[in-house]
């Protein structure tokens, strides 16, 4: 019997995209000795009837399914062997929740959720709208940095499981905690100090993930000094890379064909790439599709954004900053908005 027919009685997979996905959770020996052990990166992207055959087929300790949605949604229903790991744990302070918290606290909960390099690590959200996307983006980009690679999201999160009719329970998986060091891998972060030099010297591609009227300056963020943009952006919402109404990330073509018409729209190189927001939860989203999903490597996340980046009034380098009354305007907006709604 051939390897693939072997394979051919996975569930709800075919038999190709099955043994593809089998290769890329551990890397198997194959029969007769023809190869050698091969191990292949996950798929970014994993739809629920690819995660179910994958959890009916793989050892167990070779998958943790993450769900990071709060605690009490988790304990109501889950997907069965799913681990809580709420996406607040892997936000940064109170002062801007998109830095990037320490070391130290990072390395305690990835610890705590058994995860190795060998661990095929699927990020689990609500699946509620392109918002809730992000979070899930924004773990798989902190997972990455912190020099994992078997790395995948749940396509529609939990909302798409339900739909399709996949169970759930309500029980707690224990899992014995790893030893896993991690280190950070620079190469996927953009400092302010390393944004600031490439604004300076006109060099880079800068892509404001947020809805036009951030970018515009119309609006900001509430724990932003300033509104607009960095200088030279270019705008690329977020919600652009899900089919229209749903919280289903669009096909590799498709995603291909959006990241590429940034490439006519600047100068900048792909590799060159700053994918930022307002506390980098937005821009996760833009980072994963540019770097992940289209294969733009070398995209990095500016994770602080502009509230990190208009702590300090750095206003030459920015763009469609408003004028004084404007920005009073807009600060009694919102101001109203909080008091009275």
């Amino acid at each position: 019997m051939s390897f693939l027919s072997a394979l051919s009685g996975l569930p709800t997979l075919s038999s190709a995209r099955a043994a593809r996905t089998w290769f890329r959770i551990a890397g198997l020996s194959l029969a007769a000795g023809l190869f050698s052990t091969v191990t292949l990166a996950a798929p970014p992207l994993l739809t629920p009837a690819e995660l179910n055959g994958l959890l009916k087929q793989a050892p167990a300790e070779t998958v943790r399914v993450i769900d990071i949605r709060e605690s009490k949604a988790y304990h109501q229903l889950h997907i069965p062997g799913a681990f809580s790991a709420p996406y607040a744990k892997w936000r940064g302070p109170a002062a801007n929740a998109g830095e990037l918290p320490a070391l130290p606290q990072l390395t305690t909960l990835v610890q705590q959720l058994g995860l190795t390099p060998s661990v095929h690590a699927v990020v689990v959200s609500s699946g509620a709208d392109a918002t809730d996307f992000g979070a899930a983006a924004r773990v798989y980009w902190t997972l990455k940095v912190l020099g994992l690679k078997e790395l995948s999201v749940l396509n529609g999160g939990v909302k798409a499981w339900t739909q399709a009719g996949l169970p759930q329970d309500n029980k707690e998986p224990i899992v014995d905690a790893s030893s896993f060091q991690p280190t950070l891998d620079k190469s996927l972060i953009a400092t302010k100090e390393e944004v600031r030099a490439q604004l300076e010297a006109g060099k880079g591609r800068f892509v404001d993930s947020r809805p036009a009227d951030f970018f515009l300056g119309q609006t900001r963020h509430a724990a932003a000094a300033l509104p607009g943009t960095l200088k030279g952006a270019l705008n690329l919402s977020h919600d652009s890379w899900f089919v229209p109404g749903t919280s289903t990330f669009v096909p590799t073509a498709e995603a291909q064909r959006i990241a590429a018409s940034l490439n006519g729209a600047s100068s900048g190189s792909a590799a060159d790439t700053v994918s930022f927001c307002n506390t980098g939860h937005w821009a996760a989203t833009n980072w994963f599709a540019l770097s992940e999903v289209a294969g733009q490597k070398q995209v990095k996340l500016y994770a602080g954004s502009m509230v990190d980046w208009t702590k300090d009034g750095s206003e030459s380098l920015m763009a469609n900053v408003p004028g004084r009354l404007q920005q009073l305007a807009i600060h009694a907006r919102m101001w109203a908005d909080r008091t009275f709604k």
